[in-house]
């Protein structure tokens, strides 16, 4: 074996995603399989999910694999630097790729990664496996893409490597190295359908402050509309899925593609019930008449905020008007809406969360689901905020979602002001619907609540020590 490929999401040492039970297949580590051997590489692929941290130490200890290659992302980031100790104590090389490692190259490779992979994996992989059977570590300044520790223990970042311009060019996912209908299985379980996740196209040419573009940069690819339309052809008849998440970042960003795309889907006679994300300022009544005849059910639509003022401040590029008339032509097409809602980015007032709530109850989206900002290294916002950031844990104990910025209001602010957006929300949801009384009286005690505490917190601020 050249590389055994592996993640850090296991499912069943969390909780909450053990509440939530809608896992999806590693696609990252599955496209990055698929096209390792397709150059003749032997790759094998562990498949975290549905296992635990002491199959794969077992694994390790069985195998012996010369390398392994963890995708990472800040929410695996604790089980991944407990798999590159369980990897090193075996003598182990280890590559970690993904959106966490490049802006913390120096602290994963000092706890014990051999290899950062910065950007696209493919081509950089397919250059540093025979580089390290040949060379090991030594020389490694010549393979671009790529971060690693120098003789005095410094990360040292290598010529960024171009990315990939025909995603086509390249294979399908290999999810026939894994269990994908294990994955439906659970779906079907816990929410009455089974689903399979497909991703189009890769990165997002938006500039939102938040928003980390450390793999894919601020660019956007897509596959060609029939190579992507024959992939959801083979899936079709290989599982027969219920459902297909669409994971691109903007679904229907280009126009012409996605007519396209919906054209080639029709030539196969595929239609499969679907869920996506986009932004309001790519659709239009020709895109969502075309989401509903495809099979949407779903749109996911990251609003962020109802204040026109907050959402300049992001660079979101979209007008709170347009997202709430596009939920509403969604809705008319018997498209269900979602929204992403993000409290406390920095300089929001309390009349920006005012205006949030009267955004919402405009739109009045089937679902929406909020968070509290927190600035990822890399991000813009990060930049803007870095000599206020503030961490009371050592790096190795927190992830960027435990920080929080000096000068903001209190994380116990935020948690009454989401009781009071959410229920406010509800209450005037309960009263368009002739909700009981009783229900009406419960979300209105709940938004008072919620209301009082944040006058009550409104003055206390995030501060050092």
């Amino acid at each position: 074996m050249d590389i055994l490929l592996t993640h850090g999401y296991f499912l069943h040492e969390d909780p909450h995603e053990q509440q939530v039970m809608k896992p999806y297949p590693p696609l990252g580590i599955l496209h990055l399989s698929s096209y390792l051997k397709s150059q003749g590489y032997a790759v094998g692929v562990f498949d975290a999910t549905f296992s635990r941290l002491e199959d794969f130490s077992g694994l390790i200890a069985r195998e012996r694999p010369s390398l392994v290659g963890i995708y990472t992302n800040l929410m695996t980031k604790f089980n991944v630097l407990k798999m590159v100790s369980m990897c090193k104590a075996q003598g182990v090389k280890v590559v970690l790729g993904g959106p966490e490692p490049p802006y913390y190259a120096q602290e994963y490779l000092d706890h014990g990664a051999d290899v950062i992979v910065v950007g696209e994996g493919e081509l950089t992989l397919a250059a540093l496996i025979p580089h390290l059977a040949q060379h090991g570590l030594q020389d490694l300044h010549q393979i671009q893409g790529i971060a690693y520790l120098d003789a005095e223990g410094c990360a040292v970042k290598t010529e960024p490597r171009p990315l990939i311009a025909d995603l086509s060019a390249h294979p399908w996912a290999d999810r026939e190295a894994i269990d994908i209908p294990q994955y439906m299985r659970v779906w079907k379980e816990h929410h009455g359908r089974s689903s399979i996740s497909v991703i189009q196209a890769r990165g997002c040419p938006y500039t939102c402050t938040w928003c980390s573009h450390s793999v894919y940069g601020n660019t956007h690819r897509r596959r060609t509309p029939a190579d992507a339309a024959d992939e959801l052809l083979w899936i079709k008849e290989q599982y027969n899925p219920d459902m297909i998440w669409y994971a691109d970042d903007v679904f229907a960003i280009n126009h012409r593609w996605f007519f396209e795309y919906h054209a080639e889907l029709k030539k196969r006679g595929v239609r499969i019930p679907f869920e996506c994300i986009s932004r309001a300022d790519r659709l239009n009544e020709d895109v969502v008449k075309a989401f509903a005849d495809m099979g949407c059910f779903r749109v996911w639509n990251g609003s962020e905020s109802g204040s026109q003022r907050i959402l300049d401040l992001m660079q979101r590029k979209v007008q709170v008007a347009d997202v709430q008339a596009k939920t509403h032509l969604l809705r008319r097409y018997g498209i269900e809406t979602g929204m992403f809602i993000m409290l406390g980015y920095e300089g929001e007032e309390i009349r920006d969360l005012e205006e949030t709530v009267d955004h919402l109850k405009r739109s009045n989206p089937d679902v929406f689901l909020t968070t509290v900002a927190y600035p990822i290294k890399g991000t813009p916002y990060y930049t803007e905020v870095e000599n206020r950031v503030l961490s009371h844990k050592p790096w190795h104990d927190r992830s960027d979602r435990d920080l929080t910025v000096a000068g903001r209001r209190s994380r116990r602010f935020y948690s009454y002001a989401t009781r009071w957006m959410v229920s406010e929300v509800a209450l005037s949801k309960a009263k368009v619907d002739g909700a009981p009384a009783l229900k009406q009286i419960k979300l209105a005690l709940n938004a008072r609540l919620g209301r009082i505490g944040m006058e009550i917190t409104k003055n206390d601020l995030e501060r050092s020590g």
